[in-house]
């Protein structure tokens, strides 16, 4: 059953720099499904005077997970409940998430604000306690720092965003990326790119350099996802929605638009979204792409490497 409210309690990392006091950097819910107690997160508050920040108790409560986030509070929230496990992708209203959420320089040392960071990088590096490492700037924070999730691999934790989605036997390989509202639903193997929005079954494989497309900044409005069993080769990329047992040839780029030949009449491959059985390849002779059936048993994951 989809949540359609949710309460926790968080620690909240906020500004105190007079320019930006109150932003808020970032919030963890250590118990984001259950929501956790206010003894628990009590113990984590503090105040760093080099980054201009404390960390404070913030009880969120969201009363309809159907509207968009309110604030970064609830922003937040609403990412732990994706990689937690308690929302699938698309279950729930992200819209304005970006307006929400603070651009944020994420060091070894915690959340920092972009401005003036080259004086909080001295400061810190004065204490002594070793370099200043930088792992991303962006509004959204690596997923393992703040959420791991039981039985995944993941060979490069900063290509995996918070609010990404890793079901149980998901194995993410160092060139994989999954990006927040989007992910897998049972074991599967991802050496591409799942975008935001992108549901992927359980044994799928998503091949190395394979891509599929979002509905972010020029992602059109077709909703991609694909059933069980599906593979998209090395290097190809989906634009469409794939049921059960789909194969698309390495190297083959197959959008919305494109013609596709089925038992030689030429169709918009739209027209096929969703549907299983399917083998999308490229005649090496005339480049034409052509469908034809496709037998379910093809594609299977090694389960041994999906015991994780």
């Amino acid at each position: 059953m989809t949540m359609s409210s949710a309460h926790a309690w968080g620690i909240a990392t906020v500004s105190t720099a007079e320019k930006s006091k109150g932003t808020v950097l970032d919030v963890w819910y250590p118990d984001p499904i259950e929501g956790g107690d206010r003894a628990t997160v009590e113990k984590l508050t503090s105040t760093d005077e080099d980054r201009q920040v404390e960390r404070v108790v913030y009880e969120c409560t969201i009363d309809d997970l159907s509207q968009p986030p309110a604030d970064a509070y609830d922003a937040f929230l609403r990412l732990h409940l994706l990689s937690a496990r308690g929302v699938k992708p698309n279950e729930i209203n992200l819209d304005g998430i970006f307006g929400v959420l603070n651009n944020v320089v994420w060091t070894n040392f915690g959340p920092c604000l972009p401005e003036g960071f080259e004086l909080t990088r001295a400061k810190l590096q004065a204490r002594g306690e070793g370099q200043v490492i930088i792992f991303l700037i962006d509004k959204f924070p690596r997923m393992v720092d703040y959420v791991v999730p039981s039985g995944v691999r993941i060979g490069n934790a900063d290509r995996i965003r918070l609010g990404a989605h890793l079901a149980e036997g998901t194995t993410v390989m160092h060139e994989g990326f999954v990006n927040y509202n989007a992910g897998t639903l049972g074991a599967s193997m991802v050496e591409g790119r799942v975008s935001q929005g992108v549901i992927v079954g359980d044994q799928t494989d998503i091949g190395g350099g394979a891509s599929t497309m979002g509905t972010l900044s020029g992602g059109g409005k077709e909703r991609v996802s694909l059933g069980k069993r599906c593979l998209l080769g090395a290097n190809s990329g989906l634009g469409i929605a794939l049921g059960d047992d789909c194969v698309v040839e390495a190297g083959l780029y197959v959008t919305a638009g494109s013609k596709v030949l089925v038992d030689g009449e030429p169709v918009k491959a739209a027209t096929l979204s969703g549907k299983s059985n399917m083998l999308f390849r490229r005649n090496s002779l005339n480049g034409a792409i052509e469908v034809v059936p496709w037998k379910t048993s093809a594609v299977s994951l090694n389960d041994s490497l999906h015991k994780n």
